[in-house]
Parts: structure tokens; C-alpha cells; sequence
């Protein structure tokens, strides 16, 4: 764990030790307890904790003032806020502001582990977005197909019109969306993604409207959904054609009325929130099969646009390894500082039916291993129902074999700890990818043999990106194509894992 000190900040003296309490049983022994003025005075004079616990409790209302000072002083340090079940507007209103998890009580520690986990996480990705300019503010694109996606995001932005983009997975549809937030009126508000392919349809309801408490069973408080999160921002509904057609007829009214009430609930809320839409499938084909709603189909279609796959504009190759290497050569400590000609030539070949996702990782691991030598197998592999270019039989560069272990670790790997790491998450993949098998993709019964929770095991699999084996059957329930050697943008691409009827058993 970090050295540095948790920053808890309280207003009350009767959750100090509370707090203090959880905090040491997940290991956050190194902590600070302030108020909020003492706080404000030991942030202000340089002082950078591993992350803020912000108690508002007490304070209320004066507690989002006291973060707007927070972020006004440190934008960057991860914050989470504890509330109350009567606070729930006050929670929605700091998560807009700038929190970036909260917690509702009653909660565990578990609940409270996740969350602190999702804060960290979410500032690892500002710093490695500070660290290299944003593909999607750059948008920099040299194929006339990409060229005229890019200029129709640019123009459509300053509307609040809904915008459906589609194209095959990891052609980068999110940096489309981000790109479109960021231009917009919006841009000062939130960009809140939902993922309609990772949850089962009950679950991704809540998630979307929020519900009641005692609005099902274990219901013990209010919880806001992500249209309200996403208030005067946008919401991204990726892989939209995986939503049920019931979700698919509330999220209609949502559109046309603008109004939406919570599960179990009867009060109206205002959804003042851009709809962007992202899908891999054939929407046309989904509405002649009755799989998706023709009416929110022509609701959604106002405004598209489509992202050629990788194979099709491989012009922006090199364009796209320069911003890699940029990218993560600082992360990962590497000395590589450009690829060999022939390597290149390899990369240029390839068709790529992993996309960008695949080109990033393809990266990432030449970065890491850059004195082990890529073979072809290492990463031109065949995505299922799909023909491999002739370049992979026969890759520019011809592999040797690979050096004796102990020469295979980079220099840059300083201690047998990253080593260890690095191991260990391999074989903590590999068990998991052997009992998604078993199980048929279950989910829940694979994080109940693995002796996990289940959302530990959603982050394991976003983490690896790993996606679930298409069979040669067709219909709603098919399973997405495999690409485990795809890779997420910087901003967290979400996991496109079709949700299974088996994960509601």
C-alpha cells in the first residue's frame, strides 16, 4: 500500500473511531484525522494524501462547499464521501462536483473496500492521461472516413441531440463519445458510462433509475441512478443493443418525456442528461428480428456515426503506435523509445480484428518485455468466425527463440516484487479464465468457486478485458467473440461480456 497518509476528515466525533476502525481492518493503517479546516489549511500548505474520506453527516450542504475548496487545492487527490440515506441529493451533487465514489450508510467494509478501490483506480487513469496528450482531444485522424466521423462529433456536439455511434468492438466508439462531451456545453459536468452488456437487465434497471429503499429485497437505502449522477452532463449507454426490450420501452419514455421514476418509487425525476448510445451489432437487423424497439431505434438514429474497423484506414497505424509509446513508455519504465523497422512492417500487415484494443495491448507488451521477442502467436491470433490475413502466416519478422528466463525480465523491473506481481496476475487470469470456462460463463457461480464477490470478479474481467467465446449458434442469447488479446482505452473501456441468463440463477 502506499506510503502515503488516508486523509479522514470529520465533523463528529462519534464516527471517528468508526471510521477509523474500518479503515485499519483494509489496511489503511497510515491515517490523518482532520476537520474540515484543519484539513483545508494541511492540503493548501502541499501536502498530497492516498486518498480523502469525507464524512458529511454532520456537515451537509456546507460539506460541497468544502470540496469545491478541495478541488480548487488538489484536483487530482481521489475522494470519497460517506452519507447518510436522507443525504442522497447531497451525494448526487458531490459526485458531480468531483467525488469519485461515495458511500451510503449502513455499509460494510466490503462496499467500502470497492469504493476506494474505484477512487484509486479513477486517478491512476487522470495521471496517465496527464502524462500523454487525450487521443480524443487530439483527434487525430488521416483516413477520409475518420476525418469525416470526427468533423461530424465536432459540429454535433454543441447540440444536445442524441448521437448513436456504432462499429466493431475496440474501434474506439467511447473516444468518439468523449470527444463529442468534451466540445459539448456539457463538458463541465459529468461523462457517466454504462455498460447494458455487463449486468443482467433487473440489475441494470437499478443501476440506470436508481430505486427506493425496500424497493426489493436487500433495498436498505435510497440509491440515486445514473441518469440523476449524470445531471447536466452526459450518459453513454454503450452496447445498447444488449438492453431488454422492456428496460429498452422505459428508456423510450425517458427520451420523448424527458422524466423517469426510481424502482419501487413513485416520485418523478428530471432527466436532464445527453443521451450517446454505442453499439457493435446491427441495430436494423435487431429491429426486423423484434429484438430492439423500432421506435427508440429512430429515436436514438437522429444523429450516427461509424467508426471504420482498424483494417480499413491502416494509415492512422503509425499514428496510433507513436501515441502508445507516448503513452505508457513513462508508466511501464520502458527504454523503448521506437519500434524496429521490421516490427513495424509486421504491425502494418496484420488486419487487426481486435482493432485498436488489440494494437494497444500488442504495445503495452513490447513496452514491458522489450528485450523477449514477439512471435506471431503472441498476439496475431484469429478472433473466432474470423479469417486471419495472409501476413500472419508468414510475419515480416521471423522469430527467434526466445532468451533463457532470467534475461527475459527487463532491466527496467527493479525488484522481485514487479516480477512477482506480474506473475501472479498472469495465474490469477489464467484460474479465472479455466472456471468462466467450467461454468459456462456464469459469472455467479464462478465468483462463488473462486470464493470472490461477484463485482470483484466484473473488475477482474474489465481489468483483463477479457471477452466471452462466440458459438456458431445465432440469437439473442450468443455469446460475444473472444479477444483476450484486446485492450481498453485510456478511459476505461468497459468489458463487452454479453450478460447471461445464467448470471440471474
Amino acid at each position: 500500500m502506499d506510503k502515503r497518509s488516508v486523509l479522514l476528515i470529520t465533523e463528529a466525533a462519534e464516527y471517528s473511531s468508526r471510521f477509523s476502525t474500518l479503515l485499519s481492518s483494509l489496511g489503511y493503517t497510515n491515517q490523518l484525522e482532520l476537520s474540515q479546516k484543519r484539513a483545508l489549511s494541511w492540503l493548501t500548505q502541499g501536502n498530497s494524501p492516498l486518498f480523502i474520506l469525507l464524512n458529511i453527516t454532520q456537515s451537509g450542504p456546507a460539506a460541497l462547499k468544502f470540496l469545491a475548496c478541495i478541488r480548487e487545492t488538489n484536483g487530482a487527490v481521489p475522494v470519497v464521501v460517506a452519507a447518510s440515506t436522507t443525504q442522497i441529493r447531497l451525494v448526487v451533487e458531490a459526485v458531480q462536483m468531483g467525488a469519485d465514489d461515495y458511500l451510503i450508510a449502513p455499509f460494510d467494509a466490503q462496499q467500502a473496500q470497492l469504493a476506494i478501490e474505484h477512487a484509486l483506480e479513477r486517478h491512476k487513469n487522470d495521471q496517465a492521461k496527464c502524462a500523454a496528450p487525450d487521443l480524443a482531444a487530439e483527434a487525430t485522424f488521416s483516413s477520409p472516413e475518420m476525418l469525416r466521423a470526427a468533423n461530424i462529433a465536432k459540429m454535433v456536439a454543441r447540440t444536445d441531440v442524441p448521437v448513436l455511434i456504432t462499429g466493431e468492438s475496440g474501434v474506439g466508439k467511447e473516444v468518439f463519445a468523449r470527444l463529442i462531451h468534451n466540445r459539448s456545453p456539457r463538458a463541465q459536468k459529468p461523462l457517466i458510462k454504462v455498460n447494458c452488456a455487463a449486468l443482467p437487465n433487473d440489475l441494470l434497471e437499478s443501476e440506470l433509475f436508481g430505486y427506493e429503499r425496500g424497493a426489493f429485497t436487500g433495498a436498505t437505502a435510497e440509491k440515486a441512478g445514473k441518469f440523476e449522477v449524470a445531471n447536466g452532463g452526459t450518459i453513454l449507454l454503450d452496447e445498447i443493443g444488449e438492453m431488454s426490450p422492456q428496460l429498452q420501452a422505459k428508456l423510450l419514455h425517458v427520451l420523448q418525456d424527458g422524466e423517469f421514476c426510481r424502482l419501487g418509487g413513485n416520485r418523478q425525476f428530471r432527466a436532464d442528461a445527453r443521451v450517446i448510445a454505442s453499439t457493435n451489432r446491427r441495430l436494423e437487423e435487431a429491429v426486423s428480428r423484434g429484438e430492439f424497439r423500432d421506435d427508440l431505434y429512430f429515436r436514438l438514429n437522429v444523429i450516427r456515426i461509424k467508426i471504420p474497423p482498424l483494417r480499413e484506414r491502416k494509415e492512422e497505424i503509425v499514428i496510433l503506435i507513436n501515441y502508445f509509446l507516448q503513452k505508457y513508455r513513462d508508466k511501464y519504465h520502458s527504454s523503448v523509445q521506437e519500434l524496429s523497422p521490421e516490427f513495424l512492417q509486421t504491425l502494418l500487415d496484420y488486419d487487426w480484428p481486435g482493432n485498436i484494443r488489440q494494437l494497444e495491448n500488442v504495445i503495452k507488451r513490447h513496452l514491458i518485455l522489450p528485450e523477449m521477442p514477439i512471435q506471431a502467436a503472441d498476439f496475431l491470433q484469429t478472433v473466432p468466425g474470423r479469417a486471419s490475413s495472409p501476413s500472419v502466416v508468414t510475419p515480416a519478422v521471423v522469430p527467434t527463440p526466445p532468451p533463457p528466463l532470467r534475461t527475459s525480465v527487463p532491466v527496467e523491473f527493479s525488484s522481485l516484487k514487479e516480477v512477482g506481481e506480474l506473475a501472479a496476475d498472469r495465474a490469477q487470469r489464467e484460474v479465472v479464465l479455466r472456471m468462466l470456462d467450467e461454468t459456462n460463463w456464469n459469472r455467479k457461480l464462478a465468483a462463488r468457486r473462486l470464493n470472490i464477490c461477484y463485482k470483484a470478479l466484473l473488475n477482474k474481467i474489465k481489468k483483463w478485458q477479457i471477452h466471452r467465446p462466440a458459438p456458431a449458434a445465432s440469437g439473442i442469447g450468443r455469446r460475444r467473440i473472444a479477444s483476450i488479446g484486446s485492450v481498453a482505452d485510456s478511459t476505461q473501456f468497459v468489458v463487452h461480456a454479453a450478460a447471461d441468463v445464467n448470471d440471474a440463477m
